[in-house]
């Protein structure tokens, strides 16, 4: 693999006119974004969008009024929730046709095909490329939606491996200027709908068709900077690990959040969507020096001036395999202590965050967790998706005194928009 560098891309004030170097200034300021058109979010430690000037992140939408009254029956919910993002992305001065990405929770995966069809009368021209998840539990069921928009559309296409039927209402992924978006591809045979027995075999089925849709790119798995492996307790973790490093450079992996699930679309076990970056010389691994290379996961990885980090719980290392803290609120602290090593080490800290994804063993922690999560974060709060993907643990030590992962946070930090 080539090595990588760090490349910086700013504005040249000396060569552009006073007005478009106003414009470009102010496209650079990070900005949360904000409409009164949304309901009263319940978790106030979050913006509803975060605009740094190039991409614009948008928190999880559910499936509220402005009024703060819940729609009759999934149809209406999912619509109201595209509608809460919409809202989000016009108030940027965006249309959802500069939408890439979106990532769509459901607490009952069976409504997958009803979600699908109301999808496509939202997206019916340029869809964004997607990911679907049945979780446990969200704030408000029975949906939620996040989403990443691009404000320049210049190089903005759909990517269709030749392996991938063209009649789904969302591409395998969406190319923009600097970066691919993949959908999430699970292992599940896209000609025969069928999951093969053996679990290997689903991981290396997505695995391949994951790189189908990076090759379609014209890019390499090299390019990939973060990647979330969402598989269910029927699929090993062990297994998913072996088959996954097999991919990738050892110590130069994507920044990776590894997140069980309830269930996925179609009855498949594991499913893969991640970003790569169009230019490998703007990619560069970030690895604190006191943390040995990982066959599977670098603990950050730039994609120009926007990191990407991996997820993140309250485990401390130490003897007899480390341990974590016995609550919530106690493995928060060590979790946002784990991610600033890694925020320093790239020279940066919380302030420059832009989005993160709060992935908690029980939605009733959410309020006292949300107050101490909101401690670390400057006046602009990132986009923000809680979610809690599994039934909860139950909460007492094993016999070895160690205490169960109760949450876990990955995050997108942007460089340039320093405070």
């Amino acid at each position: 693999m080539p090595r990588t560098r760090i490349t910086f891309r700013f504005p040249s004030l000396l060569l552009a006119a006073c007005c478009l170097t106003s414009l470009l200034t102010a496209q650079q300021a990070v900005r949360a974004v904000t409409s009164g058109h949304l309901p009263t979010a319940a978790n106030s430690y979050a913006s509803p969008g975060v605009d740094d000037g190039d991409y614009l992140y948008v928190s999880g939408q559910g499936p509220r009024r402005a009024d703060g009254s819940l729609p009759s029956g999934f149809a209406a919910q999912f619509r109201q929730a595209l509608d809460n993002v919409k809202t989000v992305v016009e108030s940027a001065g965006l249309t959802l046709d500069h939408v890439v990405y979106v990532q769509v929770y459901l607490t009952d995966i069976h409504s997958y095909p009803e979600m699908s069809r109301v999808f496509g009368e939202y997206f019916p021209k340029n869809p964004p490329a997607r990911a679907v998840l049945g979780v446990a539990a969200l704030p408000d069921p029975a949906v939620a939606v996040n989403a990443v928009a691009v404000r320049n559309l210049e190089g903005r296409k759909p990517v269709y491996p030749a392996i991938y039927p063209k009649d789904e209402t969302a591409p395998p992924g969406v190319l923009t200027h600097d970066r691919l978006f993949i959908s999430s591809m699970a292992g599940v045979d896209p000609a025969t709908g069928k999951v093969p027995e053996d679990p290997g075999a689903q991981v290396d089925l997505a695995l391949d068709r994951m790189t189908s849709v990076v090759k379609a790119a014209g890019l390499e798995m090299g390019n990939v900077v973060f990647v979330n492996p969402y598989l269910t307790t029927d699929l090993p973790s062990r297994v998913m690990n072996e088959r996954y490093a097999k991919r990738f450079e050892f110590g130069n992996t994507p920044g990776r959040a590894t997140i069980e699930v309830s269930s996925l679309p179609g009855g498949a076990h594991i499913a893969y969507t991640g970003v790569a970056v169009r230019d490998l010389a703007q990619r560069q691994a970030v690895r604190p020096k006191n943390m040995p290379p990982s066959p599977t996961a670098s603990p950050c990885v730039f994609a120009g001036d926007t990191l990407f980090c991996s997820a993140k719980s309250g485990f401390i290392p130490g003897p007899h395999g480390g341990l974590y803290a016995t609550t919530p609120l106690h493995q928060l602290r060590q979790t946002m202590r784990n991610l600033l090593d890694n925020l320093e080490e790239a020279g940066m800290d919380f302030s420059q965050v832009v989005s993160t994804t709060i992935y908690l063993d029980n939605l009733a922690d959410a309020p006292a967790y949300n107050k101490v999560y909101g401690e670390y974060f400057g006046p602009v709060l990132p986009a923000s998706t809680t979610v809690q993907q599994l039934a909860p643990a139950e909460r007492k030590a094993d016999q070895n005194d160690h205490y169960t992962e109760l949450e876990q946070i990955s995050l997108i930090a942007v460089r340039r928009k320093a405070h």
